[in-house]
């Protein structure tokens, strides 16, 4: 698993809480932010988009690893996702897929919310036995 300074895992939970305020939630009420640490220790935002023809939206990590794509990132170091608390959020199974095709097993997965950091995993433990694109070589 990658090992984050405190600092660096602070800057991306402010990241996160930042994306999730433009949320585009009106219906679920549910808004999520997430920050996606690249290969060049670039943090790259998304939030999850709804969309009236449900379920036509998407996810924060969709959202962070498509402008992590964009800026031209190609490896995701860590992901960071908040919501609302006080539960822990974790990404849904299609999100988890999403980083599977940016990132290897040992990719650090990370929850919070206003009140800090949740918890953390390594992508393996939150999907294991995975596919990947290293299996279509």
């Amino acid at each position: 698993m990658t090992k984050l300074s405190d600092e660096l895992l602070q800057q991306l939970l402010a990241a996160s809480l930042a994306a999730r305020q433009r949320s585009h939630s009106p219906y679920s009420k549910f808004a999520v932010g997430a920050a996606v640490l690249d290969e060049q220790g670039r943090i790259h935002l998304g939030a999850n988009i709804e969309n009236a023809a449900y379920p036509q939206g998407w996810c924060a990590e969709a959202t962070a690893l498509g402008a992590m794509v964009m800026a031209g990132g190609r490896r995701a170091r860590a992901v960071l996702v908040s919501g609302p608390g006080p539960d822990v959020l974790t990404p849904c199974g299609g999100c988890r897929q999403k980083m599977r095709e940016f990132a290897g097993d040992d990719l650090l997965v990370i929850a919070g919310d206003a009140s800090g950091i949740k918890q953390q995993w390594t992508l393996a433990e939150l999907l294991p036995f995975s596919f990947g694109p290293d299996h279509l070589k």
